[in-house]
């Protein structure tokens, strides 16, 4: 997992590593200069924006430290008079100590018209939280205008760092230097497509910060003992399939299998039983008569228009139809269930708006699931896990808008069935196949894709 944190989070991490640990501030900015120096090529001119508070100081703490290395180096800030205090007015000092100075320029598109190297962003950091505006945002338009490689000091300028969200205008960095741990900002679209290429920069802290905010990494998956059987890895039963509507039992069965689950039996209208039967033959397919094998691991429910959940005590996958208005509170509240809805089914599940933007659905996501067992997988774009009786969030980096095809979600809803068949907590089940879900998109066009095509990849993915 990757911390995402917010700029508070941040700050507790500093205040611990200075006041708890006794590392002085300066010591922090003087490893985050030199570590961001290093991502700079040495030969080449640089033009250092500084803003008048810490993300200025550590602009000027580069600036004297290349000049120290023999680089041409010129400082500028939007404002006449910037006012610098505490660290940044000492950075200041020691910067017109090796002779430099600070400029500004009331029409910043004709200076930049003249610059070569890079441009350093340190107009703005962790304290964001408002959308630019008056000579900074005019500084940043002409940056963005100008066409220059950008490095930008822990963020780019204009990002507030606790959201996904670019709340106005904000620098376009070609690269951005990272001080300590990633942010909000860092990890979530579309605030993410704003930082370039990111490079975290360890700066002395007493212990690694956390967050309630987490990126998943690549799940690793135990390795398979050489005397397994089937019936090591789990059985899925999979309540799915009505009349026009066969193929979401077919793609659930497929995700179950493909993730490696050992059993799957398809319970399904008796009308499409044989249809279904004839594309997955893998799959034990029956026609539903009330009753679950009483040798079942997990049960799905929902894929192809299966509104009714049948009685079961066990672990419980709900899906799709089987999403009914109001009844997300009722889920959430049972131990061992997990619901996949997207943002329209988790709307109507919670009685709520529809999240429209990331930190809507971070933030309904929080609520929802705040003390409760079961999980939630709210789907879309980077998609958020929630719940499990854990306060923190989960998000899911990998796959494309190529996803956003029918049958997707049912293909995912057996992946979560199938992982959890093998013995994984629902909520690391959930994590588990949301990645690898996304991560068989990322090997495939995003134009044009068949749900089908993840399934045949994820053989070659689990094996790692």
């Amino acid at each position: 997992m990757i911390p995402l944190l917010t700029a508070d989070e941040m700050r507790a991490a500093e205040s611990r590593a200075i006041e708890g640990w006794g590392v002085p501030s300066l010591v922090l900015q003087e490893h985050a200069a030199l570590g961001a120096l290093a991502l700079l090529p040495a030969e080449a001119s640089l033009h250092v924006l500084a803003g008048p508070g810490n993300n200025g100081g550590d602009a000027l703490a580069l600036a004297r430290l290349a000049r120290l290395r023999g680089q041409e180096v010129t400082v500028w800030s939007p404002f006449a008079k910037p006012q610098w205090q505490g660290d940044g007015a000492h950075q200041l000092k020691l910067w017109q100590g090796l002779g430099g100075t600070v400029q500004t320029a009331e029409e910043p598109a004709r200076v930049m018209a003249t610059w070569r190297g890079w441009v350093v962003d340190g107009l703005l950091g962790l304290g964001t939280t408002r959308p630019l505006e008056g000579p900074a945002a005019l500084w940043v338009q002409a940056l963005n205008a100008s066409g220059l490689p950008v490095l930008a000091l822990d963020l780019p300028s204009g990002l507030d760092p606790g959201s996904a969200e670019v709340p106005g205008e904000a620098v376009r960095a070609t690269r951005t230097a990272c001080f300590g741990a990633r942010k909000v900002c860092h990890g979530l679209l579309p605030a993410r497509n704003w930082c370039g290429e990111l490079k975290v920069v360890p700066i002395p802290l007493d212990r690694p910060p956390t967050g309630a905010l987490h990126l998943l990494e690549r799940p690793v998956l135990a390795p398979r003992a050489w005397d397994s059987h089937k019936g090591s890895f789990g059985h899925v039963a999979i309540r799915a399939g009505s009349l026009g509507m066969s193929g979401a039992a077919v793609l659930a069965a497929l995700g179950a299998l493909r993730s490696g689950a050992g059993l799957v039996t398809v319970l399904t209208d008796a009308e499409v039983r044989a249809e279904v039967a004839a594309q997955v033959p893998e799959a034990m397919v029956q026609p539903w008569r009330g009753t679950l094998p009483p040798e079942a691991d997990v049960l799905l429910v929902g894929p192809g228009g299966v509104t009714q959940v049948p009685d079961w005590k066990g672990p419980l996958v709900v899906d799709a139809s089987a999403l009914k208005e109001g009844e997300g509170p009722r889920w959430m509240d049972r131990p061992g269930t997990a619901i996949t809805p997207h943002p329209g089914e988790f709307a109507r599940l919670f009685h709520l708006a529809r999240p429209m933007v990331m930190d809507e659905r971070l933030a309904q996501a929080r609520e929802v699931a705040a003390g409760r067992p079961g999980v939630l997988l709210l789907k879309g774009a980077q998609s958020v896990i929630a719940g499990g009786a854990s306060a923190d969030l989960w998000i899911n980096p990998t796959g494309h808008p190529g996803l956003a095809t029918g049958g997707s979600g049912d293909l995912l809803a057996g992946m979560v069935a199938g992982f959890r068949a093998q013995g994984l907590p629902m909520r690391d089940a959930v994590a588990t196949a949301a990645w690898f879900h996304g991560a068989a998109a990322d090997r495939l066009p995003g134009a044009g894709l068949l749900p089908r095509d993840l399934g045949d990849l994820l053989p070659e993915l689990l094996r790692g």
